[in-house]
């Protein structure tokens, strides 16, 4: 599409200060940013300002004058607003300001769903038919035992009818160490699932595993669903055979890997839902909080702290966690749901087996976080691996805090190291809020709840056109911009695009250098604040008009 404020034909371009937003088709500039390749006027509500007068830097005339500058804008805002819709709107929104500012803002959504609990003992494929009950693959499933630690929760539909599906490990009764505290998750399940479905492997048979927890299962008090997976022949009939001697009646033959026989098991499951569920579940409402960092720096420990429970699996052993698991949290002021990730060791091109599928886990909870808690081993460096991180949630633009923990760890020595490490690594973040917290023992817990609503508040933050355009005149005369081709570029108009994360969109005649848009973001957060999110800069390039 031809721009109608560029005679030439030639593409607006983007370059953004740090990170890369999804709304746009971005490539790499030589300048270390990203360049957008289509930038689509319509998405901003306001008109362009006409670009006249002399190439000295800082903003052009007219748009000092009123007219399509920033009192323009604030002009027709203002005029909008003396409409009767408008007045409707400005008073909802100050009522929803005024509850918000008492706490009565949007409740938690419960809905009453019934849970289906998927135990077996290890590589009988839980994972794999728990993601043919969901119809796509969000567990993680390799061809060897002991993949799946946690008890995770999935919300599926099947006919209409919505409920949760737990993915469990493998239950075996006599095990130590990492592994029985699988099975205590996988205990967890069955207790409070309204329907268990309990699967076995047609090629093996009956192990002695599966008689013991048969036995267990035969006094459950909620229908038990008995699935033999693997089915992959008809001629695998007579296999089945044995199965009726567990007690638990009619094994239904299936075959996650291919998907047959799995929709006769749903249906099933549904028609023998009970009425009550046994327990509400909160579908939507609490803000997201995704536990992020290297393996083994604490991330499930601290979610085992805030809940009060063993919600995850804990072990010394780095890469314990493999899919993600969230829990819901009351702090002190808010119900929070927060989501333990899978340890990034290595990058996701670099990553085998079910690392790659932890990696890809875990970048989908920051995609969908809105506040990510990144948690460092505060009695050992900082590593590369934690930078990595660090890019991975400022490339998603989301509200950030860094938790320092272990603390109970670090002496005199590792904390004069530690202030250096913070000093030279983190030095281009010193609008993050630092908290130094310790998972096992309780220490500053308290203290990351006002740091993450304090970096939400900012998050959702909105600068109006005029503040913008003032403060960016100030800062311009303060410190033009370079010179770009023997040529001073004048910023025309700005305005803020969007928010999570605060998007600031500078419409020049010429590029802006990184350095300059690093300047303007200093400037930018020394007057507005922002502490706690990403600011995203991005230039809008517009080339003279050629005289007739």
């Amino acid at each position: 599409m031809t721009d109608k404020h560029n005679d030439d034909n030639q593409e607006p371009q983007v370059v953004w200060a740090q990170g890369r937003p999804d709304d746009f088709d971005l490539v790499p500039d030589e300048f270390g940013g990203w360049a957008a390749r289509d930038f689509d006027e319509s998405e901003f509500d306001f008109e362009f300002p006409e670009m006249e007068g002399g190439d000295d830097g800082g903003f052009a005339d007219d748009s000092e004058a009123g007219g399509d500058g920033a009192r323009g804008e604030e002009a027709r805002s203002d005029g909008a607003s003396n409409d009767g819709d408008g007045d409707g709107a400005d008073d909802e929104a100050a009522w929803e300001e005024l509850a918000e500012s008492y706490g009565f803002g949007p409740q938690p959504t419960e809905e009453a769903l019934c849970t289906v609990a998927v135990v077996g003992r290890p590589n009988v494929g839980k994972s794999s038919l728990v993601n043919r009950f969901l119809g796509r693959r969000e567990a993680v499933v390799e061809d060897h035992p002991g993949v799946t630690r946690d008890r995770i929760s999935y919300l599926a539909d099947w006919n209409g009818q919505r409920f949760l599906v737990q993915d469990t490990g493998g239950w075996d009764p006599n095990i130590k160490g990492i592994h029985a505290a699988i099975a205590r998750q996988a205990e967890a399940a069955m207790e409070t699932a309204d329907i268990i479905v309990f699967v076995v492997d047609t090629k093996v048979g009956i192990t002695e595993t599966d008689e013991v927890m048969a036995r267990r299962l035969v006094d459950a008090e909620v229908p038990v669903v008995l699935v033999a997976n693997k089915f992959e022949s008809d001629l695998q009939y007579a296999d089945m055979a044995e199965f009726y001697g567990l007690g638990l009646g009619d094994p239904w033959p299936v075959s996650a890997l291919h998907g047959r026989g799995g929709a006769d098991v749903l249906d099933y499951i549904v028609d023998n839902f009970p009425e009550t569920p046994r327990s509400t579940a909160v579908t939507s409402g609490p803000r997201r909080v995704a536990l992020v960092g290297r393996p083994n720096v604490g991330k499930s420990s601290l979610l085992n702290k805030f809940t009060g429970q063993e919600r995850a699996v804990v072990d010394d052993a780095s890469g314990t966690t493999v899919d993600p698991v969230d829990s819901l949290v009351q702090l002190d002021q808010h119900l929070w749901r927060f989501i333990d990730t899978a340890g990034l060791r290595k990058k996701v091109k670099n990553a085998q087996g079910h690392e790659y599928y932890a990696s890809l886990r875990t970048r989908g909870v920051i995609d969908a976080a809105e506040v990510c808690v990144m948690l460092i081993d505060a009695s050992e460096e900082i590593s590369e691996q934690d930078q990595r991180v660090l890019r991975m949630v400022l490339e998603a633009g989301k509200a950030l805090v860094i938790a320092f923990n272990k603390w109970d760890l670090v002496d005199e020595d590792r904390r004069y190291y530690l202030d250096r490490e913070i000093d030279e690594q983190l030095a281009h973040l010193p609008w993050v809020t630092r908290v130094n917290i310790s998972a096992s023992t309780g220490r500053a817990l308290q203290k990351l709840e006002p740091a993450m609503l304090e970096a939400l508040e900012s998050w959702d933050s909105r600068v109006t056109t005029g503040q913008l355009n003032n403060w960016l005149r100030e800062a311009i005369a303060a410190n033009p911009p370079p010179m770009n081709n023997n040529r001073l570029p004048r910023v025309l108009f700005a305005t803020q695009a969007s928010t999570q994360p605060p998007t600031i969109v500078l419409f020049t005649t010429g590029f802006l250098d990184a350095g300059y848009r690093r300047y303007l973001e200093r400037k930018f957060r020394e007057r507005f604040g922002f502490h706690g999110t990403p600011v995203r800069i991005a230039v809008r390039v517009r080339e003279r008009r050629k005289k007739k």
